[in-house]
């Protein structure tokens, strides 16, 4: 997407949104999203669909009106606590020139060591308080962003340098198999100490090894050579993914 033409988001978000609803009918949509993503039409799109929604919002002069009080507050503190890092937060109502009507704005103000950082949230949920809707909900956006980002650097995934479509869509499902059993070892977290790392490290220990493999009848034999390291815990993630025994 061209990020010159913020009007394609809502083309964007409207062929994403078609998608999903045409497969999974009674899915409730919640769309998170950084401030690019928030522009007039997406916003009205959202609303007209039912659709629940978390944007970043750019900073501006209006929005810093509303919180001249909020900011100095936390900076006085900071001061008398030593350095310890603050954070608040504050709800209220604004309508940007652009926008059809007024919505709810959350604010984030922190003060640390880096000095003060503002942000700026919009959403149409109105039950949960401001902290948790940017703690919880919005900024745990960035983690599935750094999957995203594991699976492009990590595992080629965006790699098409075929000179078929038919072959960089072959290469794209493997991929889309490898992420698979990436996040199937990732979600041993109790058992497998490396899952909670990076995609490169999964595929170096778990997937990228040498192996013999034997397809009988009955079952397939694989055999790692005797110096494999990391030979339990390759042992553990199949007894995991294998399916139960018929009782």
């Amino acid at each position: 997407m061209n990020r010159d033409i913020p009007a394609e988001s809502a083309v964007h978000v409207t062929r994403l949104i078609r998608q999903i609803a045409r497969h999974w009918l009674e899915t409730e949509i919640l769309l998170r999203a950084d401030s690019h993503y928030c522009t007039p039409e997406v916003l009205d799109l959202c609303e007209r669909l039912g659709l629940r929604y978390v944007f970043g919002l750019s900073k501006n002069g209006r929005l810093a009106q509303n919180i001249s009080a909020l900011e100095v507050s936390p900076a006085a503190r900071y001061i008398r606590t030593l350095g310890q890092k603050l954070r608040r937060f504050k709800s209220f109502s604004y309508a940007a020139r652009s926008w059809s009507t007024d919505r709810r704005v959350i604010a984030r103000v922190e003060v640390g060591p880096m000095g003060r950082d503002t942000r700026f949230i919009v959403t149409n949920l109105m039950g949960p308080r401001g902290k948790h809707l940017y703690e919880k909900l919005y900024s745990a956006r960035g983690q599935a962003e750094n999957h995203i980002k594991g699976w492009k650097s990590h595992l080629a995934s965006d790699r098409t340098s075929c000179s078929k479509a038919s072959a960089n869509q072959m290469r794209l499902m493997a991929r889309v198999r490898l992420l698979s059993v990436v996040e199937s070892a990732r979600g041993l977290s109790k058992a497998l100490p490396m899952a909670a790392r990076q995609s490169d490290t999964l595929r170096l220990h778990l997937i990228k090894l040498a192996a013999t493999i034997v397809e009988k009848k009955t079952r397939i034999i694989i055999t790692l050579p005797a110096s494999c390291p990391r030979q339990s815990l390759v042992r553990l993630l199949f007894d995991a993914l294998a399916p139960p025994h018929p009782t």
